[in-house]
């Protein structure tokens, strides 16, 4: 361990002290098989989501080194977000991340989908071999939610409480089936399903906060909201308004970070939620509490 990563793990463990936190609860991690995460690597190196700014990954490492740094960090659980972008990858990816979940029992098990023939088959299958959380990602899949092949997908997910993290708001590039409207007719299908609206839904922010205080089962995670990095392009909207917006929303909102595809220290994610100014129950609450909760993990043996 160099001294940079030491110094950050230093850093975190002093961010938990301050709040009293027994570790965190990170839900929007990712872990792939290596082929696959070298090729998402090499898009973030070539031309990436942005055009025209640098996106560097911050812990290019082996997988065995970003376990271990999760660990020092503290997190206590965290996922294996992965995502197909064409039919025919979605099991595949399953039966890893389900290997994955069974060799590192930090990690929840994670599992993805793809509106294809057979989805029905294998989401029950993962659901059934203990899949905790799904990964949804509508700008990489090309996807529309509303697909008739993923109705009763959904509707299986619903019954099953199984939370899915969908990327469906439009940053860092809109793609055909992202934003507030297609999310919103699915939610009216499907009022009971557990959707957490990953990045806060950037940059369409208030649209989902609106769908979260029309839908019980609405969550929003953190991950890459609030940074510098993001507020250069997606601006979190100013005011005491928003605000008090997120501090209503509290007991639905979870970390997520990105790691390890983030262009700054995870440290820094941590921070911005703290200079919310929301106070430290507010960042408690999404730091771990909330994460806790949602999963059940009392039950595994970590203390909310």
């Amino acid at each position: 361990m160099d001294d940079r990563a030491a110094a950050e793990i230093q850093a975190v463990r002093e961010f938990r002290d301050r709040l009293s936190l027994p570790g965190l609860v990170d839900i929007h991690t990712h872990f792939m098989p290596d082929r696959v995460l070298r090729k998402v690597w090499a898009y973030f190196d070539s031309a990436g989501p942005l055009t025209g700014m640098e996106w560097p990954i911050t812990y290019r490492h082996e997988e065995d080194q970003r376990v271990a740094l999760l660990r020092a960090f503290g997190v206590r659980a965290y996922t294996s977000m992965l995502y197909p972008h064409k039919p025919g990858m979605a099991d595949w990816l399953n039966g890893w991340a389900a290997g994955f979940a069974a060799r590192v029992p930090d990690c929840l098990q994670t599992a993805t989908l793809f509106p294809e023939e057979g989805v029905e088959t294998y989401v029950r299958e993962a659901v059934d071999s203990g899949a905790r959380i799904f990964k949804s990602h509508l700008q990489v899949g090309g996807y529309d939610p509303n697909d008739e092949r993923l109705d009763r997908v959904w509707g299986l997910l619903a019954d099953a409480a199984v939370p899915v993290v969908m990327h469906c708001g439009s940053g860092p590039q809109p793609g055909k089936f992202t934003g507030p409207e297609p999310v919103g007719r699915l939610l009216a299908r499907h009022p009971r399903l557990r959707l957490v609206v990953a990045h806060m839904g950037m940059p369409e922010y208030t649209d989902f906060l609106d769908l979260a205080d029309r839908y019980d089962g609405v969550l929003l995670d953190t991950t890459m909201a609030f940074t510098d990095f993001s507020e250069r392009f997606a601006p979190f909207p100013a005011g005491a308004e928003a605000k008090a917006r997120l501090a209503d929303l509290g007991d639905r909102i979870l970390l997520g970070s990105d790691f390890p595809n983030i262009p700054y220290p995870y440290l820094h994610q941590l921070e911005v939620l703290e200079r919310l100014g929301l106070g430290d129950a507010w960042t408690r609450a999404v730091c771990y509490g909330n994460g806790v909760r949602l999963f059940g993990l009392a039950e595994k043996g970590v203390r909310p």
